[in-house]
């Protein structure tokens, strides 16, 4: 999943959102580097990848990408997916997204003294240009898509992955439904796990 889902599936817990956005910047033996609620996080953040990565529901949407994306299929549906609970926040929060989002900003900041210097680049990229809150429109898919384009090494096709999901929003839609769902449940049992460990 993306940013926007790990921020959300980190429970309004500040140090499980913290571990939860820097999941994909830290290896080795995080025990010795972090306090234990920043390590839940961490490892709920892999838990979540795991678990996205080998869902039915997920792979069945990757294939209708694949023709198209081949190996950026699984990105790609990573970011639809923030794209469809951005677009249906309501549905999910109680809060208004922009309120949530800049809370999401102002936690990470007070942490920034620990986080990895690789992951504050991204972040500094990350609320300059709202990935938070601007995937919960097509525009902001596409400025996102197209970005990264350019960073590809191969042919990625992304730079119109935006049109892929206008013509087939609603398949996709209701692939996200029936998946997310299933990814809250999840997150919530892990985080109880691992918080009891």
């Amino acid at each position: 999943m993306n940013y926007l889902a790990h921020a959300y599936l980190s429970f309004e817990e500040p140090k499980i959102l913290v571990g939860n956005f820097i999941g994909d910047f830290v290896r080795g033996s995080i025990e010795k580097s972090y306090e234990k609620e920043i390590v839940s996080g961490i490892k709920l953040h892999w838990a979540i990848d795991k678990f996205t990565d080998n869902h039915p529901v997920v792979k069945e949407a990757q294939e209708i990408l694949k023709p198209e994306y081949g190996r950026y299929s699984t990105v790609i549906t990573d970011m639809y997916f923030d794209y469809f609970l951005a677009k249906y926040w309501k549905n999910y929060h109680h809060q208004p997204l922009e309120d949530y989002v800049q809370n999401v900003y102002e936690t990470i900041d007070s942490f920034r003294d620990i986080v990895p210097q690789k992951f504050l680049t991204t972040f500094a990229y990350m609320r300059y240009y709202n990935w938070l809150g601007g995937y919960g429109e097509l525009d902001g898919i596409r400025r996102a898509m197209t970005g990264m384009a350019k960073k590809t090494r191969f042919k990625s096709n992304l730079d119109t992955a935006h049109i892929f999901l206008d013509e087939h929003h609603e398949f996709l839609r209701l692939h996200f439904g029936d998946f997310f769902e299933d990814l809250v449940s999840h997150s919530r049992s892990k985080l109880q796990e691992l918080k009891s460990t």
